[in-house]
């Protein structure tokens, strides 16, 4: 099990959790622990997905935060990547399994109360909403338009969530989800895509390239040039592919 790092996690005015996982780890096998401004406390669950750690909770603001690869996206954009990343298309492992599986993610993210009922129709609609938005993650690597049926999906998720603009007294505005449930958390995640579009750093997020992979990463490359998860591994195979291709011609 991958070790806890807290440092240069600052949170604002607290952190609601913490996840710690290593994905190469036999197994894949990680944990969420409790976590406030004094540090972690106590384990929550088991999970599977990639070496990070990172504070969770829509509201909370991060100073900073900690990944091992070197592929963590900026504050709450964090919360998409790790949504598109709860299956390991290579490994075939799947966080949302079943409907109380999503009730756990969403409500360990601070996405929704930790009561929130989950049906099948809504593990369902949350699945399409993290295949929509690996659709268009996969869109970022080469700069193409949403794909249509992947914007038709986030259209509908958003309606559905009710999503609202309010003006706060400090002057700011938010979007938040009229609608309660399911629908309201998935709505939060779609704010926050909003957000990132907002600030530019929405196509900076991408899905791996290599297509048994799919891996969601944040690119920090200076010319928005990374395509792979990880060079070492994905990239690789693709160089192996296409070296075959050249010298069987």
């Amino acid at each position: 099990m991958a070790a806890v790092n807290r440092g240069g996690i600052a949170a604002q005015p607290q952190i609601a959790a913490v996840f710690v996982s290593d994905r190469s780890a036999p197994g894949g096998a990680g944990t969420y622990a409790r976590a406030s401004n004094s540090g972690v406390s106590d384990v929550l669950a088991p999970s599977t997905t990639r070496t990070w750690a990172v504070a969770v909770g829509v509201t909370t603001q991060l100073s900073s935060a900690v990944m091992t690869d070197g592929t963590q996206a900026p504050g709450e954009l964090e919360q998409i990547s790790a949504f598109v990343n709860t299956v390991d298309l290579e490994a075939g492992r799947d966080e949302l399994a079943q409907p109380e599986a999503l009730a756990a993610w969403l409500a360990d993210r601070g996405l929704a109360p930790a009561e929130v009922s989950v049906r099948n129709a809504d593990l369902r609609r949350a699945i399409e909403l993290r295949e929509a938005l690996r659709a268009v993650l996969l869109a970022h690597n080469d700069g193409q338009d949403v794909p249509a049926g992947a914007a038709l999906t986030l259209e509908a998720a958003a309606q559905r969530a009710r999503i609202r603009l309010r003006f706060l007294t400090d002057g700011q505005t938010q979007l938040e989800p009229a609608a309660g449930g399911v629908d309201a958390a998935l709505g939060r995640l779609l704010a926050i895509v909003h957000g990132a579009i907002a600030d530019g750093s929405w196509g900076r997020l991408k899905a791996c390239r290599e297509h048994s992979c799919a891996w969601a990463f944040y690119d920090h490359t200076r010319n928005h040039s990374r395509a792979w998860c990880d060079m070492q591994v994905c990239g690789n195979r693709a160089k192996a592919r296409a070296y075959r291709r050249r010298h069987a011609q």
